[in-house]
């Protein structure tokens, strides 16, 4: 089992940042990838950036070169760096990580908005 605890969600203008983050704690060995999801109203699920354990990442093309994630393994904590923010980044952010199945966090509100 892998538990995920997200933090850091909230209300940003245009163009602000915001930094996510993702504590991952229980069967950490076991964990192949994490990443970020986020679920707007009225659309699908849909992924917005992934690190591999290798250290590989994807990330959204809808989010390059404004979003960076990055991962603390001493913390076993992944971060989400959103820079450049716009409204239609509003939407509720969901930490995954991937082992035997997937496992996802409460979710945080994102809303860009002025």
């Amino acid at each position: 089992q892998v538990q995920l605890v997200e933090s850091g969600g909230g209300l940003v203008q245009p163009g602000g940042s915001l930094t996510l983050s993702c504590a991952a704690s229980g069967s950490i060995f076991s964990i192949n990838g994490m990443g970020w999801y986020r679920q707007a109203p009225g659309k699908q699920r849909e992924l917005v950036a992934r690190i591999s354990r290798g250290g590989s990442i994807k990330y959204a093309d809808s989010v390059k070169g404004r979003f960076t994630i990055s991962r603390d393994n001493a913390k076993n904590t992944v971060y989400l760096q959103m820079n450049s923010l716009k409204a239609e980044d509003t939407a509720v952010y969901y930490c995954n990580a991937d082992s035997s199945r997937f496992y996802w966090g409460q979710g945080t509100q994102v809303t860009v908005s002025s």
